[in-house]
């Protein structure tokens, strides 16, 4: 019968015929190297989405508001950054992060707004 070693540490399996690793702390750290270029993307992604979420609930705590441009990116938020577009039959065009969004307007203003 074959020894079967961990993947991670290298150390001798016993119980199931098909396990991997020898523990829960050797399947994580084998994972999460495996796994480290992809997740760090998405963290990332992840938190610059976040971020702008935050800065949107932040500046329209009603349902409705208006502001500038100069006044979300100095709060340090990324127009790359949002979940969903919607276009009206008018044709108007927001971007939403989640339930937040905010349509662009002349002169560098924004009406925000919030998704029921």
């Amino acid at each position: 019968m074959e020894v079967k070693k961990c993947l991670e540490c290298g150390t001798k399996i016993l119980g199931r015929i098909d396990k991997k690793f020898c523990g829960d702390q050797c399947r994580n750290a084998y994972n999460n190297k495996v796994n480290k270029d992809s997740k760090n993307l998405v963290r990332n992604i992840n938190n610059r989405l976040r971020k702008n979420y935050r800065i949107l609930e932040e500046l329209n705590p009603k349902e409705k508001i208006k502001t500038t441009k100069t006044k979300l990116l100095s709060k340090g938020f990324d127009f790359n950054y949002f979940t969903s577009i919607y276009t009206t039959k008018s044709g108007n065009t927001y971007y939403f992060v989640y339930d937040q969004g905010y349509l662009p307007l002349e002169n560098d203003f924004y009406a925000l707004v919030k998704r029921r």
